[in-house]
């Protein structure tokens, strides 16, 4: 149940507010890099993958009003969470809830592997998100 808030309060801190739908997927590391290497290429475990159902040309998300429906799907590896957590020296529920509203920005648009300008702007709503979770970090 806390991870469906954490995406409803990631979709309103973009000011989305229409009926959406996203599938999200719970796994471990063998399987999280299976379908790494299936659609990145990238044969190696990650903590999560975002699979937007709308092809995004910018950062910009104007038109974040439009969407509406399936937003797309999310995998997450909890093994490779529960590890993250403990390298970084937080819970685990900090570490999925950072996870999920990774993953749902990915989803609504937002992306930071094309610029220094996106990844910061990532970084920052990611924070302001997580912070009004009240899971930021200290």
């Amino acid at each position: 149940m806390q991870v469906l808030k954490r995406f409803l309060f990631t979709a309103k801190s973009t000011d989305f507010r229409n009926t959406c739908e996203v599938s999200v997927t719970f796994t471990d590391n063998e399987k999280i890099q299976k379908i790494n290497n299936e659609f990145r290429g990238i044969d190696k475990p990650t903590d999560v993958l975002s699979f937007p159902l709308t092809d995004y040309e910018s950062n910009d998300v104007p038109f974040v009003d439009e969407l509406d429906g399936s937003l797309g799907d999310i995998v997450i590896s909890l093994e490779r969470a529960k590890e993250q957590a403990e390298e970084f020296g937080h819970s685990f529920d900090r570490e999925i809830a950072f996870l999920t509203v990774h993953s749902m920005l990915h989803l609504l648009g937002y992306d930071h592997v094309n610029n220094e300008e996106e990844e910061l702007d990532m970084r920052r709503r990611q924070s302001d998100v997580l912070t009004n979770m009240g899971l930021d970090i200290k």
